[in-house]
């Protein structure tokens, strides 16, 4: 049943990114990303990776669709039909594509006896038992994603503060255009003036 639910899961995924490539709606491409961020997490909750899920419910459906709500706000909603699509980029993404599922290859089954949490169950039994002694915190997810898996969790935090400062950086710079505009245009019509500054030019102009 549970792996029912996950192919089920899997092949709406895969229909609502056909859907959202497709789509010229920006908007409503902006709603089915968040629809398939949530369904995601509900992958990731049917593959017991709770953590997973509600990070991506939580940045995924929530965070990143008002970014993009925000961003469609100083854009139109309907993308511009291009005279032609490149092929060059559509066989980059194929071979792309196709080198991750060749990499996925080497991966264990889900669920499988194989898998590194089956053949190394003492690192399980260690977390548990001396998290509290090596790390300090007393609740075990806190050690894990601290300690353990520090310098995993440092490059979450670089990664989402860049792309906050890129984010700042677009909105700033969209703001400052007015003005920028406004200041050509000031400099114009003061250079303008400036020809007629003299009343006698004026007359004789």
């Amino acid at each position: 049943m549970e792996t029912l639910v996950a192919n089920v899961l899997l092949t709406f995924l895969a229909i609502i990114a056909i859907g959202i490539i497709v789509l010229r709606d920006l908007l409503g491409a902006v709603i089915l990303l968040g629809v398939y961020s949530l369904l995601a997490a509900a992958a990731f909750v049917v593959m017991d990776a709770v953590d997973v899920a509600f990070t991506e419910a939580a940045v995924g459906a929530g965070i990143s669709t008002i970014l993009f709500l925000g961003a469609l706000s100083f854009t139109h909603h309907k993308q511009k039909p291009r005279g032609h699509d490149s092929l060059a980029a559509l066989a980059f993404v194929v071979v792309t594509g196709g080198l991750l599922i060749y990499g996925t290859l080497d991966m264990p089954h889900f669920g499988g006896a194989d898998s590194p949490a089956q053949t190394h169950p003492e690192l399980a039994v260690r977390f548990i038992e001396q998290s509290g002694s090596e790390v300090g915190p007393p609740n075990i997810v806190t050690s894990v994603l601290a300690s353990y898996r520090g310098y995993d969790t440092l490059g979450e935090t670089v990664v989402v503060f860049t792309a906050g400062i890129a984010v700042m950086n677009l909105l700033g710079l969209r703001r400052k255009r007015p003005d920028v505009e406004t200041s050509k245009a000031g400099s114009h019509s003061s250079a303008d003036t400036s020809d007629f500054s003299n009343p006698g030019d004026a007359e004789q102009a």
